[in-house]
């Protein structure tokens, strides 16, 4: 992690060495002010033994009393320093008074001064040296703001406890209807529609633009049933899914309107860059589209193999792949999939899906992981040729996976680069060939022998390599 050592933990604040430089002459010109006062005094007393009339002597040596006096007072490092140096300042002045009382010669008098201011800055530099060394090391502690776990032993256990800081994920909000009439302008900004429903722009009160999803149906929506599968999204994060920001619940009259909030992507779906025109298939390069491959495999091996119940996508398509500034793969529209127990490994339901992209086995209402491999393969296959997987007005069995028969014959012929989407250039040839037997393998007819999405990810990034598999 950036910042952070090896051991996890974040270096103290100024221990660098240009922050310690710093802090180092921050200090020194604190402190050179005091060695400066103590020369100037003693350079002072030095000069009452030039040849001066006495009377300069005595204001000589009265001045640097005072100046000593007044160090003493003003920079003593605790009161009990303060009263020390008090007492001692007494007792000098009274020593200097009986002596210019009693002394017969002035000199005498300028002797005493001179022994008692000496003795004064002499014990004042002894008080600072200790006082110093103290300080110095107040200023080591209080330089490191990053202190050590805390460990307390509680009533009846013998076994320490560290107190440890945790972070709570920010979980989805509950809006309420008019709030998201309000967010979305009375859904006066649709952006998209699929068979699942309606998505509209909208805004937050910070500003922030959501893409607001309106599911609409004519069967009752247990809220029970609807709050259970918003808690198994809310504990879904990843980095290429996208993360569901809100929610609402809503009966009107005979139909029940599901309302999902998520963050909006300015670049819109992988839909709308592959199938609407050469010019933006161009702007999508084969470095992005393999990234883009990935980005997604990961996001379907986290959902089937790394969250704590298994989640089924079951309508992977390139209009639910989002692209954000950089171009990265963000899979959405899991937030109305199927979770099932991680022990299960198909779940009978009736068919969902987009046609071209189900898995034939959905047609006998039996869905598996292994649906959403057969999806992802059609949607990898359409990434690398540049067009639809299902012929227009296509709707037959026979149409649905004409692009990867087609495929697999140009492979079997060693013309796989005629069909390979020409917007693209430099293409790397063993690169798509190894993507292509990956989306070939997904697409299979009998589901046993599609691979998993963690080996799917392994192959992308080179880990395992596989061959071209055979027709079933």
């Amino acid at each position: 992690m950036s910042g952070l050592h090896d051991s996890g933990v974040a270096p103290p604040r100024g221990r660098g060495c240009c922050c310690g430089c710093a802090s180092a002459l921050c200090k020194i010109v604190k402190r050179l002010p005091h060695p400066v006062a103590v020369l100037v005094i003693f350079i002072l007393i030095l000069l009452s033994y030039g040849h001066y009339s006495s009377s300069l002597k005595i204001a000589l040596e009265s001045v640097c009393y005072a100046a000593i006096a007044c160090l003493c007072t003003f920079t003593p490092s605790s009161q009990r320093e303060r009263r020390l140096s008090g007492i001692l300042l007494s007792l000098l002045a009274v020593v200097i008074v009986f002596s210019a009382a009693s002394a017969k010669r002035s000199n005498a008098t300028v002797v005493t001064m001179t022994v008692c201011n000496l003795l004064a800055l002499f014990v004042y530099c002894i008080w600072k040296l200790r006082s110093g060394g103290a300080s110095a090391e107040v200023d080591t502690d209080t330089e490191a703001p990053l202190e050590l776990p805390v460990l307390k032993e509680e009533a009846g256990c013998s076994t320490p406890v560290q107190q440890t800081t945790f972070y709570i994920e920010e979980l989805p909000r509950k809006f309420s209807y008019e709030e998201i009439c309000a967010m979305t302008g009375d859904f006066g900004n649709m952006v998209g529609r699929g068979g699942s429903g309606e998505v509209f722009r909208g805004l937050l009160d910070d500003g922030m633009p959501v893409a607001v999803k309106q599911i609409t149906s004519n069967k009752p929506v247990g809220e029970a049933d609807f709050l259970r599968e918003i808690s198994i999204v809310a504990s879904v994060h990843h980095r290429s899914l996208v993360r569901l920001l809100g929610y609402c619940l809503v009966r009107r009259g005979g139909s029940h309107q599901c309302l999902l909030v998520y963050p909006f992507f300015e670049h819109g779906s992988l839909d709308w860059w592959l199938f609407n025109g050469e010019d933006r298939r161009r702007l999508l390069p084969w470095p992005t589209r393999r990234r883009i491959a990935v980005d997604v495999a990961r996001a379907l091996a986290y959902l089937h193999h790394e969250c704590r119940r298994q989640i089924l996508h079951l309508d992977i398509k390139p209009a639910n792949i989002l692209l954000d500034g950089c171009l990265r793969a963000h899979v959405s529209d899991f937030g109305v999939s199927m979770s099932i127990a991680q022990d299960m490994t198909s779940v009978e339901t009736r068919g969902r899906g987009t046609l071209g992209y189900m898995a034939p086995e959905i047609s006998l209402s039996k869905l598996s992981v292994k649906s959403d491999v057969y999806s992802y393969g059609m949607t990898l296959l359409e990434l690398v040729c540049g067009r639809r997987s299902v012929e227009d007005g296509g709707a037959s069995s026979e149409t649905t996976d004409f692009l990867a028969r087609i495929v697999r014959e140009k492979m079997a012929r060693g013309a796989l680069m005629e069909v390979v989407d020409a917007a693209m250039v430099r293409v790397d040839e063993e690169e798509v060939e190894a993507v292509v037997n990956v989306a070939l393998c997904c697409v299979q007819h009998r589901r046993e022998l599609r691979p998993s999405m963690l080996t799917v990810v392994d192959v992308l990034e080179g880990r395992v390599v596989v061959g071209l598999p055979l027709q079933d």
